[in-house]
């Protein structure tokens, strides 16, 4: 079927049509008139590309390659932070601010190779390297948010601390998992402080930003993951075709892409309130 559209799309793109009268395609002879063919080749051709869509989502679903396939979310979402924090396109008052975004960003994209990793590959080694980039996105957030709301030098000063704790806790787990406690609570521990302490800095300390309640907007996404991978088996009950985990793929790199919007469009607030 994929072969067939493709056929299709050339003889479209080539000759306007896919319906002939002769078999001579150096000049061939349409069967219908250009208007008619040109509609109805296009109504075909969407046909044809509609099966090959449902042929391969039928067997990505069987093979559970779409959870492999949506980590595309989180490689274009890291892709496209790191693009915008080291372009010029983001908004920083001190260049030394660039930083924890990076290493944010730096996090999401390596979240893609990690989490493409573990569903080739399930297994505890693999989830190792799945749940390690997420935490250093996690801590690079955090570590913004203390640069921007309570001080550049405190945040940056923190940036490696919890790097280094955040890593630490991943660490400690699959050490626990290959002696057989598998104990994962500092890294669950970890996450929810990282969540409770971005609220907190959201409610409590102003941003030296506009478009500081995106914020919220990447909370939101996060939250939506998380439900996602909770209800994970009935999203492919309900949908037949995508699982909740999958689907969490995206709605968290969609946290990334906020936060690349929000550095693009933000200006600094003392100079909003001045104009």
């Amino acid at each position: 079927m994929l072969a067939i559209t493709d056929f299709a799309l050339y003889l479209f793109a080539r000759h306007g049509s896919i319906f002939f009268v002769n078999l001579d395609w150096r000049a061939p002879r349409p069967l219908f008139t250009p208007g008619a063919g040109r509609y109805i080749s296009i109504v075909v051709i969407a046909g044809f590309a509609a099966s090959t869509m449902a042929l391969l989502v039928k067997l990505l679903t069987r093979s559970r390659w779409v959870d492999v396939v949506s980590n595309v979310a989180f490689l274009l979402a890291g892709l496209a932070g790191l693009f915008v924090v080291f372009s010029g396109r983001a908004c920083f008052e001190f260049p030394a601010e660039r930083w924890p975004y990076a290493v944010f960003f730096l996090g999401v994209l390596l979240t893609a190779a990690g989490s493409a990793w573990y569903h080739l590959s399930p297994d505890n080694e693999s989830l190792f390297w799945d749940r390690l980039p997420m935490t250093i996105a996690f801590m690079g957030l955090v570590s913004s948010q203390v640069v921007e709301r309570i001080g550049v030098r405190p945040g940056l000063f923190l940036l490696g601390p919890m790097l280094l704790v955040g890593m630490a806790s991943v660490v400690y787990w699959i050490v626990s998992e290959r002696t057989g406690a598998g104990n994962v609570l500092p890294y669950a521990l970890l996450q929810g402080y990282a969540v409770v302490v971005l609220l907190m800095m959201a409610a409590l300390h102003p941003s030296r930003y506009t478009r500081a309640n995106d914020l919220y907007f990447i909370f939101g996404w996060y939250v939506l993951a998380k439900l996602l991978e909770h209800f994970d088996a009935q999203v492919l009950a309900y949908s037949h075709a995508v699982s909740g985990h999958s689907l969490k793929h995206v709605a968290a790199a969609a946290a990334g892409f906020v936060a690349c919007r929000m550095l693009v469009q933000r200006t600094l607030a003392a100079q909003e309130r001045e104009a």
